[in-house]
């Protein structure tokens, strides 16, 4: 579960990119390099690879530690590299090999739990992505500004209920339908996952106008982040969607 969706991610908000470019012209040790959409699709790529690794470790030795290191870690890099986004390069790759440990652990204890769902759910995280990539590419849905604010607010209502259910797991409280495997819980999770989605969207808007901006090289590291951040979201969403369905 990540927490860093809003506009639909900050990581990615326009501004960012614009402000980079800008800073980019003022100083001229920087203008040799310029972000490109295929320069944040392979810096994507690497991440990935980065979170496959340390994940595939936590998976095989799945442990309360690697997951709430992971989890705090990649909080505290995400955020670091949304504050100081020149770092990307360093930071992006940190929180990938952090996040690994939290997504192999929460793998190893759905796949411990119900036969065959991880596979079903990198199907339909890789499904969801390749599905929104095409009406991205299409414009069968537009990413507007009106469409990112919505979008925002929807994602940030999420996050406020992820934050008050992990307060309350605290004190030994649950959070009412949350995780109902009822109808309305089952619903639940398809609004989220449907939200999630609706990320994605904004991501790939987002590598492009970091390239139509002219924005440093460094922003592709952190653009592919932002990317990493949401699939990771799907994917926990999809596994929590698959388990409500079993039982």
């Amino acid at each position: 579960m990540s927490i860093f969706k809003g506009n639909g991610n900050p990581l990615v908000k326009e501004e960012s990119f614009a402000k980079a470019a800008v800073d980019t012209q003022v100083d001229a040790s920087l203008i040799s390099e310029v972000m490109t959409v295929e320069g944040a699709v392979n810096k994507s790529f690497m991440l990935f690879g980065l979170m496959l690794m340390t994940s595939m470790i936590s998976y095989m030795m799945p442990n309360m530690i690697f997951l709430w290191g992971g989890l705090i870690g990649g909080l505290v890099f995400a955020i670091w590299a949304s504050r100081k986004q020149e770092k990307s390069p360093v930071l992006a790759p940190a929180y990938a090999l952090c996040e690994g440990l939290f997504v192999g652990t929460v793998t190893a204890y759905y796949a411990a739990m119900y036969d065959g769902i991880v596979f079903q759910a990198i199907s339909l995280t890789i499904a969801v992505l390749f599905m929104m990539l095409f009406i991205y590419k299409t414009g069968i849905i537009k990413v507007t500004k009106s469409f990112k604010a919505g979008v925002f607010m929807a994602t940030g209502a999420i996050m406020l209920v992820y934050v008050v259910s992990i307060v309350l797991s605290f004190f030994g409280i649950q959070m009412p339908l949350l995780h109902n495997t009822g109808p309305i819980g089952i619903g639940i999770s398809l609004v989220i996952i449907g939200v999630a989605s609706l990320n994605l969207l904004i991501d790939f808007d987002m590598f492009e106008k970091g390239a139509e901006h002219g924005a440093p090289k460094y922003m592709e590291w952190y653009a592919g982040m932002a990317l990493l951040i949401t699939l990771v979201w799907l994917y926990i969403e999809i596994l929590r969607l698959l388990s409500k369905l079993r039982d």
